[in-house]
């Protein structure tokens, strides 16, 4: 695994990334509302990067595991971060297309 991918916490097998969702886990897209709204996972929720500290607290209250999404990742990586320092089991699933074919 490259310095890259584990700082931003890529790398995570697509049987790893699908069970999480079957166990649960929240998928956090961090772009832009309307990024977001020209195409995005259905289950995903939108919490723009800039608004992710803020949101960091009732996502720690759902008690479940994370897996961020952007467009390419290095949003997404940035979001893993956050969410890591706050004590959120978290993983960046990278672009959303890519995680949604994943997913399928």
């Amino acid at each position: 695994m490259s310095i890259f991918s584990s700082l931003f916490g890529m790398g995570v097998k697509t049987e790893d990334l699908k069970s999480m969702v079957q166990n649960g886990a929240l998928i956090i897209d961090v772009r832009t509302p309307d990024e977001f709204r020209s195409g995005h996972i259905p289950q995903s929720q939108n919490i723009p990067l800039q608004q992710l500290e803020q949101k960091v607290a009732s996502i720690k209250q759902k008690n479940k595991a994370v897996i961020t999404v952007c467009q390419s990742g290095a949003r997404s990586g940035m979001a893993t971060t956050i969410l890591k320092k706050a004590g959120v089991e978290v993983v960046n699933g990278g672009g959303w297309s890519s995680l949604q074919n994943k997913l399928r």
